[in-house]
């Protein structure tokens, strides 16, 4: 399946526009999530072996799980299941509906198969996205997967008032998903960033968990670019504000140090730089997070990841599950599928049993 969806398949949608080409790929899903024939298709096409984790008292049918901005308004939730994720993730949303950046906003770098984007959180809004999740819920469709919901910051929200935008997108979607992951790391949105400072953190986390009287798990994502001092304030904040885990890394405004041709052109573009070339220092956080818990902080490892190889790499290195949008726009949907066979084969040549016992022993 996978060499027919990159010689026939990715070559049609590469002659668009990177966004366009999106677009037309989640209305597509949208329309086979309305369809159980289509999804029992799917299944049959995509799932792989059941390699099951238990995280935050959550049941994962395997660790590897959609990324955030895939699906910002929740259009193809049944999908990701019947792909073969372990979960997904929604989002980023915010509290006020928002068209995100001008166009073009989306680049490919498929000499090194990176993705560039500066979308800024182009999203329906958090109350449209509530009232999608309870239509999919009350057609029966709700995936049998622990569903995710990545909260941003609305451009127009001042930073002075961030706790708000967080705390009423939360209030709106709380008892609508399994888990939420605070978004201060992307880099599409002015000023955004600020917000991982300690203290600017410790306030939105304050408020959330004030409100989270149902104990939903709540996870932080942070960026690539920060240094380990930053991160470890970070994660003086996990056990005040008994935060589940963290999602290492979000997308990088670094750029590699030597380019040439047309990949100079596109790597001068603004914005968020995800795939490959993002692999290594996300890999290095990842390590980074789990030798300063010693393990007993649930990370969910982002960036670069394509093969079980990859796969495995994060997770020797400290993370408990995985998260993929770049590999799944260059592998297709056969990604998971791979990824978990290879798993499963890597467990058993190591003489392990679970995904768990894999889980830092090369950290």
């Amino acid at each position: 399946m996978s060499w027919i969806y990159k010689a026939l398949i990715r070559p049609n949608f590469f002659k668009r526009d990177s966004e366009d080409a999106h677009n037309i790929v989640i209305s597509q899903l949208s329309w086979a999530a309305q369809r159980r024939w289509a999804l029992k298709l799917s299944e049959y096409f995509f799932k792989g072996p059941s390699l099951p984790i238990k995280l935050f008292g959550l049941n994962f049918p395997n660790p590897i799980g959609l990324a955030a901005g895939m699906d910002k308004g929740g259009e193809a939730i049944p999908m990701w299941k019947a792909l073969g994720f372990g979960f997904s993730e929604l989002g980023g949303v915010t509290q006020h509906k928002q068209p995100g950046n001008p166009k073009p906003r989306m680049f490919r770098v498929v000499e090194d198969e990176a993705l560039i984007n500066r979308m800024g959180f182009n999203n329906p809004g958090s109350d449209s996205l509530a009232k999608r999740l309870r239509n999919v819920s009350k057609d029966n469709l709700w995936p049998a997967h622990p569903v995710g919901i990545n909260l941003g910051k609305s451009k127009i929200t001042p930073i002075a008032k961030a706790v708000e935008d967080y705390q009423y997108s939360f209030n709106q979607l709380k008892n609508l998903a399994d888990f939420f992951v605070i978004n201060v790391s992307s880099p599409n949105t002015p000023n955004l960033r600020q917000l991982q400072d300690k203290g600017a953190l410790d306030e939105i986390l304050s408020a959330l968990q004030s409100d989270n009287l149902d104990q939903k798990p709540i996870l932080v994502k942070v960026a690539p670019d920060l240094d380990f001092k930053a991160l470890d304030e970070i994660l003086e904040l996990v056990n005040p504000h008994r935060l589940a885990g963290l999602v290492a890394t979000n997308t990088t405004i670094a750029r590699p140090k030597e380019t040439e041709g047309a990949k100079t052109k596109h790597y001068s573009e603004t914005g968020g730089l995800s795939g490959r070339p993002l692999s290594a220092r996300s890999t290095e956080v990842i390590r980074h997070l789990y030798r300063q818990t010693k393990g007993t902080l649930p990370i969910i490892g982002v960036g670069g990841i394509f093969s079980s190889d990859d796969a495995w790499e994060k997770i020797t290195a400290g993370a408990s599950l995985l998260q993929v949008y770049s590999g799944l726009v260059y592998e297709g949907p056969q990604i998971n599928r791979s990824i978990l066979k290879g798993l499963a084969r890597r467990l058993t040549n190591e003489g392990l049993t679970k995904i768990k016992d894999a889980v830092g022993i090369k950290a």
